[in-house]
């Protein structure tokens, strides 16, 4: 039986690797894209939702989202990082489709109560879609399959500050309203995603054997592997977003510990996940006493989940 997927997404160019491997993967039935704000503009990560597909020659809905954080002013964008366009700056042509008439949270909410138990949502951007989502309709965490996210970390350093991740850290305050909601969810974050280094030979591979796409996602993952050349002196770039589509299919590639989440929303630790890690009660503060029990990636097979990330982009969906 297939997964079931909505793919909250601000691509990006690690979301790209996402967009396309959730389109190919023989065990994912993608339903939609809900675009929002992040790594680009929602308007333009719309538009580049759409061009992915267009690239891919698949047809589904994409839905635009939030523009903005709940209750800050918004970041800005990390064009240093996925260029001004988001792509690694290749400036593709515009697509012909458009996005639907739906808003990002109110196709998720759909989709979610028609077909209970049945939905995974997977988030790789800030968490406003979700947020939102649950201020129109509590009832979807009960109703959800599982909300996996690519976002946070639990003992890794941040990537926007000592103690935060990006995601997290561009709406915090939608965050601590998904970590407070009682639906299933796994934290798929930096004590993971760090882990998962994509090589140039990989891409050069990719290019070699799927036409389709795979010359327009190795000049991206090139502009992306510059970004991480320079700040983490590594030659390659990290597979964030695709890690948490890997979860939702081969959950045994990772080692995940569980406990109550709360986020930091102001101040210098803002956009800090912070689990509870211990039983008891003995801590003075009482904060993730009345918060339910979330799931956190700590380790992954590196290797078993790159294979599968190339098998992904080069198997005969691409043919």
């Amino acid at each position: 039986m297939k997964h079931k997927v909505i793919l909250d997404t601000d691509p990006g160019i690690d979301d790209a690797m996402a967009i396309f491997f959730a389109l190919a993967h023989p065990e994912i039935d993608l339903l939609g894209l809900t675009t929002v704000f992040g790594n680009v503009s929602v308007a333009q990560a719309s538009i580049n939702a759409l061009t992915l597909l267009e690239l891919a020659e698949a047809q589904l809905p994409v839905a635009l989202g939030e523009s903005w954080p709940m209750a800050r002013d918004p970041v800005p964008f990390a064009d240093f990082v996925h260029g001004i366009d988001g792509l690694g700056e290749q400036f593709l042509p515009p697509p012909h489709g458009q996005v639907i008439n739906q808003s990002s949270a109110e196709f998720m909410i759909e989709q979610i109560m028609s077909q209970p138990g049945e939905i995974n949502v997977v988030a790789v951007g800030p968490l406003s879609n979700l947020a939102r989502a649950l201020e129109l309709e509590p009832r979807i965490a009960q109703h959800v399959k599982q909300v996996v996210l690519m976002g946070g970390s639990i003992e890794h350093r941040g990537n926007v500050s000592p103690v935060a991740e990006a995601n997290i850290f561009a709406d915090p305050h939608a965050a601590d309203v998904v970590m407070q909601a009682a639906w299933p969810l796994t934290i798929v974050g930096l004590d993971v995603t760090y882990k998962v280094l994509l090589e140039p030979s990989l891409f050069e591979a990719i290019r070699q054997h799927n036409p389709r796409i795979g010359a327009m996602l190795q000049r991206a993952a090139e502009f992306y592997t510059d970004f991480y050349s320079q700040e983490h002196g590594v030659n390659g770039c990290y597979g964030h977003d695709v890690s948490a589509l890997a979860y939702v299919v081969q959950p045994d590639l990772f080692t995940v510990i569980e406990g109550p989440v709360c986020v930091a929303t102001e101040g210098i630790a803002a956009g800090q996940t912070i689990m509870k890690r211990v039983k008891g009660d003995a801590y003075f503060v009482k904060d993730w006493n009345t918060r339910p029990e979330h799931k956190a990636c700590m380790q992954v097979n590196t290797k078993a989940l790159i294979d599968l990330f190339y098998q992904t982009l080069t198997n005969d969906y691409w043919r």
